[in-house]
């Protein structure tokens, strides 16, 4: 596939007079073609395709939905080697590593797919009514339906797995809702090649044009007025507290307001038990640091605070921890941009009372981002609040604590978590028991004995957290539960059976449903 620099509305293609470039990432060198910049009348065409197709796409049969999606999944595999070359040029990020994420991306699709044709999101419900009853019962019968059309942010540190067709996409055209995708600024071309493969995807399943749009643009304005647009009905991003706060502010200030569905802001504790600490201080080191690292430490699991108990063991665990991470390079960071926040981030971090630099990693020619590795008491940690908050990049501070007590006191003062990781062994237990009810408080996710930044596509996974983890903890944006955030429920009461939709009707043999209270299959 040839890339155009042109944005794509309604499935087809489209030029603009402004222009931008995407930039290599490990060199800052421009990358041709450049690429249409958005206006106000292409947001609007977008916008209102997106509504005009909405009732269509909506009231398909839930087999030629899930064909879609398995259509993209295959268009963007037939990408090849075309996609991985373009995204690593313009993310800086190892061609195995691509490689997976486009594995996990048509992955995601897939199983999007199969979630789609089982049909349980739907959530049917029967109550049947009871005219002896006094009062009469009426006839209730309740299915999900779709918001309508949904804006969707790219991230910058996953160019394909939460970007134009990765989980918020996939999860809100399994819902039925037509999209609208505002590219992230550093993949153009990377999102170019994904947008098209959709377009051919919408060509070949026969799906209305206006189910799926892509705009493009370096300015933060045009996101804006995507989400301020009255024919938008959610959003899903994944970014800066900043960023997704200002979202958060446009969608409740429009006359009609919006959920956004923004995963933002994550320090995801690690909580060394004693027993554990004493028996594999060295190994738990080495493991640390290998999760810290990874990937230039840009993801939003990544290991920003460790939590320990004072004692012989902790400072087995800082030496190898230290030693690992004087062993790792410094890798490309995704963006400039994101490479300065992460150097005035670790400045103000050094600069902390009673912070102690352990070890940083080794310097490269270009900029980089190094590790780093600080230590802080527990007594300092909560005495500065700047201590807690999100550094992005390969950075992180061991809490020294003087007893359990202080750790549980040092995990209070923290705010909402995408994680909360707890190594132990069986002599752990009993104390960890009484960790668990508060880190179920403030995390999205308990991990043991395990790092957080692997995260699971699976019906059983949540990625999602309590404020500023995400703006709304309820959800996940990650794994077939990341459908509900596009879905409200109706409820229709005493509907002729010929106006009911077909899963609800007395005859339907498909999808689960909950009748008279019992569920049935």
């Amino acid at each position: 596939m040839q890339l155009t620099g042109d944005l794509l509305i309604a499935s087809e293609y489209r030029s603009a007079p402004d222009q931008f470039h995407g930039r290599n990432a490990a060199s800052g060198a421009r990358l041709d073609p450049p690429f249409s910049i958005a206006g106000a009348a292409d947001v609007e065409d977008a916008c209102a395709a997106a509504e005009a197709a909405q009732r269509e796409y909506a009231s398909r049969p839930l087999a030629e939905r899930a064909a879609f999606l398995r259509a993209c999944a295959e268009e963007i595999d037939a990408l090849g080697d075309t996609l991985t070359a373009r995204a690593m040029a313009e993310s800086g990020l190892p061609e195995a590593r691509l490689v997976g994420e486009r594995g996990r991306t048509v992955g995601q699709l897939r199983l999007f797919a199969a979630e789609v044709e089982d049909g349980g999101w739907q959530a049917l419900r029967i109550d049947h009514a009871d005219p002896a009853r006094t009062p009469p019962k009426p006839d209730l019968r309740l299915r999900m339906v779709p918001l309508g059309p949904v804006a969707v942010f790219g991230a910058s540190n996953f160019p394909l797995a939460f970007s134009v067709a990765g989980g918020d996409t996939a999860a809100a055209l399994a819902a039925g809702c037509c999209v609208v995708v505002k590219a992230h600024p550093a993949h153009p071309g990377t999102s170019e090649l994904v947008a098209g493969a959709i377009a051919l995807a919408v060509e070949k399943t026969g799906m209305p044009k206006g189910v799926f749009s892509m705009v493009a643009g370096p300015a933060n304005e045009l996101g804006a007025a995507l989400v301020a647009d009255p024919r938008i009905a959610a959003v899903g991003f994944t970014g800066s507290r900043a960023g997704g706060t200002a979202l958060m502010r446009i969608a409740a200030e429009r006359t009609v307001p919006i959920p956004v569905y923004a995963e933002m802001s994550s320090i995801n504790p690690v909580i060394l038990m004693p027993s554990k600490l004493a028996e594999q201080a060295e190994a738990l080191g080495a493991a640390y640091v290998g999760s810290l690292s990874l990937g230039a430490g840009q993801f939003c699991t990544n290991p920003g605070v460790v939590l320990a108990v004072e004692g012989d063991a902790l400072d087995r665990f800082l030496a190898a921890a230290g030693e690992a991470i004087a062993g790792v390079a410094g890798q490309t960071m995704l963006t400039a941009g994101i490479h300065g926040a992460f150097v005035e981030g670790t400045e103000r971090l050094a600069g902390l009372p009673g912070a102690r630099l352990v070890a940083r990693g080794s310097a490269a020619d270009t900029p980089c981002g190094e590790a780093q590795l600080y230590t802080v008491s527990a007594s300092d940690f909560l005495a500065e609040p700047h201590f807690a908050e999100e550094v992005f990049g390969p950075v992180s501070v061991v809490v020294r604590c003087a007893d359990i007590d202080e750790l549980t006191h040092v995990l209070e003062s923290m705010e909402g978590q995408l994680t909360a990781t707890l190594h132990l062994s069986p002599a752990d237990h009993e104390a960890a028991s009484m960790l668990i009810p508060l880190l179920e408080r403030k995390a999205g996710r308990i991990i043991a004995n395990g790092w957080p930044t692997g995260v699971e596509v699976a019906h059983a996974m949540n990625h999602g957290g309590p404020y500023p983890a995400t703006s709304d903890g309820r959800s996940t944006s990650v794994g077939t539960l990341a459908i509900d955030r596009f879905l409200r429920p109706v409820a229709y009461q005493d509907m002729p059976e010929s106006l009911l939709p077909d899963g609800l009707r007395e005859a339907a043999a498909t999808g689960l449903r909950r009748v008279d209270g019992a569920w049935l299959t």
